[in-house]
């Protein structure tokens, strides 16, 4: 998966004077151990810090080792002075964890009180006003101290792909359809940098790549990727041609930022004077890991980049569409299962899900564009969809969103694709998820979040809550259990 950041993982021991440093040492390279036998590369920093001139050796050591993300680790009590020091002169995300102890048989110089200095280190992080990871038991075993990092690191990729993306948008939403606009301020509060640019820009740079023979071999891939599919053969170098002008345009504006995602204008004018639509496009794009929200929706851009650093799995943008109607549900009990009907949706977008997501995807033409621009015709410049039924299995829905005021907020859920045939055009599938009516009425409405959701094709929902707090998020919702009211329902309803 290309644009997303590769996490090289610090795990630092830190150790009170007055306990014996030895524990922390040893503890460590148990952490050490039990991460190299799940096979995960870490970075041993073999500095434990005692005070803080320990914290200016392990800046000295963690910057030598190419460290981006760090696991300070309670060996014993720990000097919460130091220690949170560290984390505030560290730059990348940091998570705390502190050593469980290791046996009734030697609880004099063997005990090392983590459990308590892990209290005093959240008081000196709260002085601090620092951020990190904690989980939520943040203590444990070498094995347990395992399991927390193996957690940690894509929500680590996840915060590290943020810091450092670069949003670049492609026209103004159209005056009739203003849905996922908003403020950009809490872009730059997160460190998103946002480079804004005109329709006429974009058509620029894909006229100046005509005849580049580059197309030729992307033209290739497509086919490939296609198969029976590949309806449209005579549109390929068309579509081609696009999508080379815009990757190229991406590594050639990146300035100071590392990472990228487009939000680009797709209607009413683009069709025209491009020859199609840009759906296929942007499915191919994020299925590299560089998120295409469609219709200029930046804060979807943003909600897909994140996707793709907690999965490195290839993220979509859909609708939340349509409800099952109830003949369907009855159809498909035995498919559905447990789910209420009010727990089922429909997940839709015009065509920009990857193929690997979808079951036997075709290239087709745009309907709802057909029917505004091509009424009687034979398709023609609303070509370059892909449709199919999402595959079925794991999901999980998000969205990192400004508020009018200028305030972000997110949502998350967990939930799953049904095997149930959605009988509709698009990319397109019946979703599931627990409570989603309350959810919908009292996060979705309630909030004023607009009809894009980023859909990631696994259970993300720890990763992405995790990351956001740790991003400065405050207000994370999700879809509350039974028995769990939001502030605003109503008692008697």
């Amino acid at each position: 998966m290309q644009n997303i950041p590769v996490v090289n993982l610090g795990v630092i021991a830190v150790s009170r004077d007055c306990f014996p440093i030895e524990l922390s040492r040893k503890r460590r390279k148990n952490v050490i151990a039990a991460c190299k036998e799940n096979k995960m590369p870490v970075v041993e920093i073999e500095t434990i810090i005692e005070n803080e001139r320990d914290v200016l050796k392990a800046l000295n050591e963690i910057r030598k080792n190419g460290v981006n993300a760090l696991v300070i680790y309670l060996g014993n009590f720990g000097p919460e002075g130091p220690t949170t020091m560290l984390t505030e002169k560290f730059d990348g995300p940091v998570m705390f964890a502190a050593a469980a102890e290791d046996t009734g048989k030697d609880l004099i110089n063997g005990r090392g009180d983590a459990y308590c200095g892990m209290l005093n280190a959240s008081y000196n992080i709260g002085l601090r006003r620092l951020n990190p990871y904690i989980p939520e038991y943040p203590i444990g075993d070498a094995k347990d101290i395992a399991t927390m990092i193996a957690d940690f690191i894509p929500i680590a990729r996840t915060v590290i792909g943020v810091r450092n993306l670069k949003i670049m948008s492609f026209g103004p939403r159209p005056f009739d359809f203003l849905a996922c606009n908003a403020p950009i301020q809490p872009l730059y509060d997160l460190g998103v940098e946002i480079m804004e640019n005109s329709e006429l820009d974009l058509l620029d740079i894909v006229q100046a790549e005509k005849g580049n023979p580059e197309i030729k071999r992307i033209v290739a891939e497509m086919g490939k990727e296609l198969g029976k599919g590949n309806t449209y053969p005579d549109l390929l170098e068309k579509l081609a041609q696009y999508e080379f002008a815009l990757e190229k345009f991406m590594h050639a504006n990146l300035g100071t930022s590392t990472y990228a995602a487009f939000a680009n204008k797709c209607w009413p004018a683009f069709e025209k004077y491009f020859g199609h639509v840009p759906c296929y496009l942007n499915s191919r794009l994020a299925s590299k890991g560089i998120p295409v929200a469609c219709e200029t929706d930046i804060y979807g851009a943003l909600s897909e980049y994140m996707v793709v650093c907690a999965t490195e799995l290839p993220p979509t943008i859909l609708d939340i569409n349509n409800t099952v109607p109830k003949d369907m549900y009855k159809e498909n009990k035995k498919e559905i299962g447990t789910y209420d009907l009010t727990d089922l949706w429909m997940g839709f977008h015009c065509g920009n899900t990857s193929s690997s997501c979808m079951i036997k995807p075709v290239m087709q033409y745009q309907l709802i564009m057909h029917r505004l621009q091509e009424t009687g015709k034979k398709p023609n410049v609303t070509r370059g969809t892909l449709e199919g039924q999402i595959k079925a299995g794991q999901i999980a829905i998000f969205r990192a969103q400004s508020t009018a005021d200028a305030k972000i907020c997110a949502y998350v859920a967990n939930g799953e694709v049904l095997k149930v045939n959605p009988k509709s055009f698009g990319s397109i599938g019946v979703f599931a998820i627990n409570e989603m009516g309350r959810f919908y009425r009292h996060v979705l409405i309630e909030k004023h979040f607009p009809h894009h959701t980023a859909v990631a094709f696994k259970h993300a929902g720890k990763t992405l809550f995790a990351a956001s707090k740790m991003l400065g998020i405050k207000e994370v919702s999700f879809n509350q259990p039974k028995g769990m009211m939001y502030p605003t329902e109503n008692p008697f309803a």
